[in-house]
């Protein structure tokens, strides 16, 4: 039981880094700026749900896409965890991630599947967090890894929904700050696959 906690734990720590409801909030804010309420609740809504659906789609058929490529798990942790700790590093630089660079998008609902679902909310990042989570674990485990991603979703439709009410209590300033802070913990999330995959390439420890 200790063991499910703890890995609860790490799972939701890992998810609320790299989703990162409260920076992508202002991503959010400047998309659909100009947009009246309804159509920015039917871009949250369908981002959410759409990014729900491909980190589930990873989640479950993640063994059987290592399968097919030929990948193996310490190349997948390394690779993922390079990934990872550029990411964090980007954040900590006050940088937005290549892999969330945004153009001026018009006000379009479409813009709830790229580029909210993709590769915000759903981006390399998240995959390679929730497919590192799952990649040598029993059915018990993935099916909390699916739940705790749930989760952090409709947080992020929550915290989306208010967001402007978030921004006028709290202000750029703390947002900019706990930004930095998620940077800080994604890096130390992709250092800790880096030492992961290393450690099970040399038979270090058991897989």
């Amino acid at each position: 039981m200790d063991n499910l906690i703890t890995f609860s734990i790490t799972v939701f720590t890992g998810f609320f880094a790299i989703t990162n409801p409260i920076s992508n909030m202002t991503v959010f804010l400047s998309l659909t700026q100009g947009a009246d309420e309804k159509t920015k609740q039917d871009i949250n809504k369908k981002a959410n749900l759409i990014a729900f659906v491909i980190v589930t789609v990873f989640v479950l058929l993640g063994k059987y896409i290592f399968e097919l490529f030929n990948i193996s798990i310490p190349a997948f942790k390394i690779t993922g965890g390079i990934l990872i700790f550029y990411i964090g590093f980007e954040m900590l630089q006050s940088k937005k991630s290549d892999v969330k660079n945004l153009k001026h998008v018009n006000i379009d609902e479409d813009i709830a599947i790229s580029p909210l679902a993709i590769p915000i909310l759903a981006g390399p990042g998240t995959i390679v967090t929730a497919m590192n989570f799952v990649s040598n674990v029993e059915a018990l485990q993935i099916i909390l890894v699916i739940a705790i991603f749930g989760s952090m979703s409709l947080l992020t439709y929550l915290t989306f929904r208010m967001s402007d009410y978030i921004v006028n209590i709290v202000g750029n300033n703390v947002i900019s700050v706990i930004g930095k802070i998620m940077g800080l913990i994604i890096a130390i999330i992709g250092t800790g696959m880096i030492i992961q995959g290393i450690k099970i390439s040399f038979n270090l420890i058991t897989t």
